[in-house]
């Protein structure tokens, strides 16, 4: 028996190899992540699960996409550069195709990511078995096209010193072999600070692509961030400056967009609230990680009317609309126990209905400057801006990165 007990790459001398031996680490996480779909009905989101989950998501969020590159940026192009005749009519033929699947396999690991991160905490058993499936037989499929045509081909017309630049760009992508030896960083908690960055490249954005009116791409976006299933999608992080210059920014939910502007609903006595008073002026920020999207809007707040504020404070669970009463947001509290005591009180006051107080109700941004970011690779990201004229109408411009 000549196999080894232990599992060890290749070197990067043989790159081709390397890729192969990526290839077998995809495919026992596709094993994994078909198991774990089995799994769940009949024990939910236990030890076992939880860890299976967190062992794909581990790899494909930080291995995956290193292989993608190998490829897109080394081995294609390097291809393209030396193939001639049958060659040339293969890899033309199934270049376009690699790197549509490439996009699409992306695409798809959005969903199974939003799901299997909820897995992972324990915090849900949802896992769609078409994606899955649909995601496994993708995948599977790429990766025989590449040992059945694109492999083999690298190893028959690549020269010796090609197949060392393709083993050296590989290693410098992880930051080891020649890399390794160059002079140490700064770092924090065993991390390289200066490393910690996500080179993307999942989409585009231009200009003939964006609709005439800010809300209205905004909707296309969102719509589109709904249905990748990222996680939160509603919530947006809200900054707000002062009388005194300072400025502080949070976390909400957003609750209604339209044509008006964008809703949320707060206590007005808050830090914030307080702040809007001062000046009614505020910076709103999504941001998508799944699709590698932000939306930056400016613009003036104002209050929703007390029928607006009505309507979304009783159509609220009873209990939120009781923590909204008993709670003097940003204020100072002695204890939790406090807390709770004044939620007991406003219980029993409200005898179950509650009542709208005068201080909580909705804040409006009326939009001014919206700017839609799209990640592209080597930070030479699309940024498409909307600035409001004074006629009311929207001037749609291209910042660079």
């Amino acid at each position: 028996m000549s196999n080894s007990l232990i599992d060890t790459a290749p070197d990067f001398s043989q790159p081709i190899a390397v890729l192969k031996h990526c290839h077998d680490r995809i495919r026992k996480q596709l094993a994994t992540l078909q198991n774990l779909l089995a799994h769940l009905p009949q024990h939910g989101a236990d030890d076992q699960a939880r860890q299976a989950a967190r062992a794909v998501l581990k790899y494909f969020n930080n291995a995956a996409h290193l292989h993608h590159e190998d490829e897109e940026h080394n081995l294609l192009p390097m291809l393209d550069a030396t193939a001639r005749g049958a060659d040339a009519d293969v890899l033309h033929e199934m270049m376009p195709r690699l790197l549509a699947q490439h996009q699409q396999m992306d695409a798809d690991w959005n969903i199974i990511k939003s799901q299997l991160d909820k897995i992972a905490t324990g915090t849900d058993t949802a896992l769609s078995a078409p994606a899955v499936e649909k995601f496994v037989a993708d995948y599977t499929a790429h990766m025989e096209q590449e040992e059945q045509n694109i492999a083999p081909m690298a190893k028959r017309i690549f020269s010796p010193a090609q197949m060392q630049e393709l083993g050296e760009a590989m290693q410098a992508r992880r930051g080891i072999g020649a890399a390794a030896a160059a002079p140490a960083k700064a770092v924090a908690a065993g991390v390289d600070l200066a490393d910690l960055r996500l080179d993307y490249g999942r989409a585009s954005l231009d200009e003939a692509d964006t609709l005439d009116h800010p809300v209205d791409q905004f909707a296309k976006w969102f719509d589109e961030a709904m249905k990748a299933e990222v996680f939160e999608a509603n919530a947006m992080s809200v900054a707000t400056v002062g009388a005194d210059g300072k400025p502080s920014s949070r976390i909400v939910l957003i609750k209604q967009y339209d044509q008006r502007g964008f809703t949320w609903y707060t206590n007005y006595e808050s830090q914030k609230g307080h702040q809007l008073a001062q000046n009614p002026h505020a910076a709103l920020l999504f941001f998508w990680r799944e699709l590698e999207r932000q939306v930056r809007i400016e613009g003036r707040v104002e209050k929703t009317s007390a029928e607006d504020s009505d309507a979304y404070f009783y159509s609220r669970p009873v209990k939120s609309q009781l923590a909204a009463v008993a709670s003097q947001q940003s204020e100072r509290i002695a204890s939790r126990a406090e807390m709770e005591a004044n939620f007991a009180a406003v219980e029993a006051a409200s005898g179950g209905q509650p009542q709208r107080p005068p201080h909580w109700g909705g804040y409006r941004l009326v939009p001014e400057r919206v700017e839609f970011w799209q990640g592209r690779r080597s930070r030479f990201h699309d940024r498409i801006v909307y600035t409001l004229q004074a006629d009311g109408s929207w001037k749609k411009e291209r910042l660079q990165p």
